[in-house]
């Protein structure tokens, strides 16, 4: 008895703990991607806890990513509603490019569309679940094509804008989707069979010459590998909205989601803003 109990005392003292607000996790590109877990001012390198048990514990509080005050409900991943009506990260070019005004002197907050709308911008091609077609900052290759779960992706077209790209994306909607089904993405069922390059070519042809304009010269495929021991064959979807704890073993990492070994998953920038304690 008297091991069992140093034992115990020596699991507890090994035991860490994390306490702070989420955001999404950061990550790189690498084989496989690595992520760090950012929790209040601490990074969890989240990759050394796979094939481990943790445990999340939801404090009951949310803070708003854009202004710091608590609220009662989360918008858009992590903002408060008066932001969600009026901060320019919650524009809504950013959820629809196309009607995006700052090249016309138009936006929220100007000095931030400088830096996020009057940049340079790729559309591409990338295959998660299916081939969808996509818009981001330069900036921003190849994290959103990490945070989609993406496993290949080609830049199909540069733009000195949002609203170009966007005017790109639309036209090419009709042709292909430009949603991810996530269900299929972390079970890793994926389409076989499709040469990234050819389809580029494919969806130039149905640009009009003024787009055509935009075509990127690279064509070099990223292929994106994920810290994943297994997928599993169904998944369900976990949330502190309706669960105040969320443990089990961590199976894999892939997009902002964290795989658990029975199936249950967690989305991450979902919960952006949650106060939490994270113990591993």
């Amino acid at each position: 008895m008297e091991f069992l109990f140093i034992l115990l005392n020596i699991c507890v003292i090994l035991a860490m703990q994390y306490n702070g607000t989420l955001l999404k996790m950061e990550t790189k590109l690498a084989n496989p991607v690595e992520y760090e877990l950012p929790i209040g001012d601490e990074l969890v390198y989240m990759n050394n806890l796979i094939g481990k048990y943790i445990a999340f514990k939801w404090l009951k509080e949310i803070y708003c990513v854009a202004c710091g005050r608590k609220t009662n409900k989360s918008f858009s991943q992590g903002f408060c509603y008066p932001c969600f009506l009026n901060a320019p990260e919650t524009s809504e070019c950013i959820f629809r490019p196309e009607l995006c005004q700052a090249q016309d002197g138009i936006a929220r907050d100007m000095d931030w569309a400088e830096h996020h709308c009057l940049q340079n911008h790729f559309v591409y091609l990338a295959i998660s679940s299916g081939v969808k077609v996509g818009v981001t900052r330069s900036g921003q290759i190849p994290a959103r094509w990490i945070d989609q779960g993406a496993w290949q992706a080609i830049k199909l077209a540069q733009t000195p804008n949002r609203y170009t790209a966007g005017l790109i994306e639309v036209a090419l909607k009709a042709y292909i989707s430009d949603r991810t089904n996530w269900q299929r993405m972390l079970k890793n069922q994926l389409i076989e069979g499709v040469d990234l390059k050819e389809k580029k070519k494919e969806m130039i042809a149905h640009l009009s010459p003024e787009l055509q304009d935009y075509e990127s010269g690279e064509n070099e495929i990223t292929e994106i590998n994920y810290p994943v021991n297994e997928y599993p064959e169904k998944v369900k979807s976990l949330s502190f909205d309706k669960l105040e704890e969320i443990f089990g073993r961590l199976w894999g990492i892939k997009g902002q989601y964290l795989i658990f070994d029975d199936g249950t998953v967690l989305n991450v920038r979902k919960h952006t803003g949650y106060l939490v304690e994270l113990e591993v």
